[in-house]
């Protein structure tokens, strides 16, 4: 039987729009079925306040952090709340005011990824489709001088760069860039091979710290999905969507688990329907049509190979 789930990690998409045009982004599904929208001020308050064992969050999922307007206000009332903020899942950081990034800073933002698929602006706007490779730098400049202002070592920068057959020419560029901005610096897989399929296999393999050049080859390397880890946010770090929407993990976009607002966040993660979901994952019980994890192609490839979430992974809550 699962135990009382209070997780102290949460994430929660700050935004569902973003103002690029990313190529393997699912913009027309997003909005079908997850709406476009903000986080509201008082929402997050409100789920913060109700909540006080939640002390870290993750802002960034679908969307670009920095379009939300009330993000100042978010970000000034987490400080206060000691609560540690993490972007972590990418932003593309071309819409950013002075004051807004000086805010990351001032009010101690933990940690950002940044999504910068190249190393000029004719290789990063192939995929980044309408985005500022230059006005992206100079953000991250602003923030390192911010840094400097308040002697801080927060936030925490890294550059994400997702390899393409189109900019592994400008990996070691990109590194040595970011290596200049203080960046720590990762190589990610792509979405899906066929876009943009990477040619220079053997660079890949040596540069994304796993061997393989692609997400498949992950899966042959080592018998698991790339990011079958996102599973166990439904234990340890559940996403909610801007509107309340439990979605429990980051991938999914067709379902839900209950509001958050509405129902309250405890009683959305101990619910039935949740419940019954952790325990598909961990293979306990079959799969149900009302779950949402029933329709996701990981827990799929997870039955086809009984490769179920390890109880160990989550700890004391199965």
């Amino acid at each position: 039987m699962t135990n009382d789930i209070k997780p102290t990690n949460i994430r929660i998409d700050a935004s569902t729009l973003c103002q690029l045009e990313c190529p393997l982004c699912p913009r027309v599904l997003l909005r079908e079925n997850l709406g476009f929208g903000f986080l509201r001020f008082d929402d997050f308050k409100n789920i913060v306040d109700a909540n006080p064992w939640v002390c870290d969050i993750e802002l960034s999922n679908y969307g670009e952090v920095f379009l939300n307007p009330d993000l100042l206000r978010i970000i000034e009332y987490a400080y206060k709340k000691n609560i540690k903020f993490h972007a972590d899942n990418g932003v593309n950081l071309n819409t950013a005011s002075d004051e807004l990034l000086e805010a990351l800073v001032k009010y101690k933002f933990n940690s950002l990824k940044c999504s910068i698929d190249g190393a000029s602006q004719e290789t990063y706007s192939i995929y980044r489709k309408c985005g500022n490779f230059g006005l992206v730098l100079e953000h991250i400049k602003k923030i390192n001088d911010y840094k400097i202002k308040y002697k801080s070592s927060l936030p925490l920068l890294t550059w994400q760069f997702i390899a393409f057959g189109h900019n592994t020419h400008e990996i070691k560029t990109a590194r040595k860039i970011a290596r200049d901005l203080k960046m720590l610096f990762r190589v990610r897989l792509s979405w899906n091979d066929a876009f943009s399929p990477v040619m220079d296999k053997d660079l890949v393999r040596k540069e994304s710290g796993f061997g393989v050049s692609s997400r498949k080859e992950y899966l042959e390397k080592t018998g698991k999905d790339y990011v079958e880890k996102i599973c166990t946010q439904l234990w340890l770090q559940p996403q909610i969507n801007f509107d309340g929407r439990i979605l429990g993990c980051c991938v999914n976009y067709w379902g839900d688990f209950g509001d958050a607002f509405q129902e309250g966040l405890h009683e959305c993660l101990n619910s039935e329907k949740m419940n019954y979901a952790r325990q598909m994952l961990l293979g306990y019980k079959e799969n149900r049509k009302d779950i949402p994890c029933s329709v996701c192609k990981y827990y799929w490839t997870r039955k086809k190979r009984a490769e179920w979430v390890n109880p160990a992974d989550v700890g004391d809550n199965c």
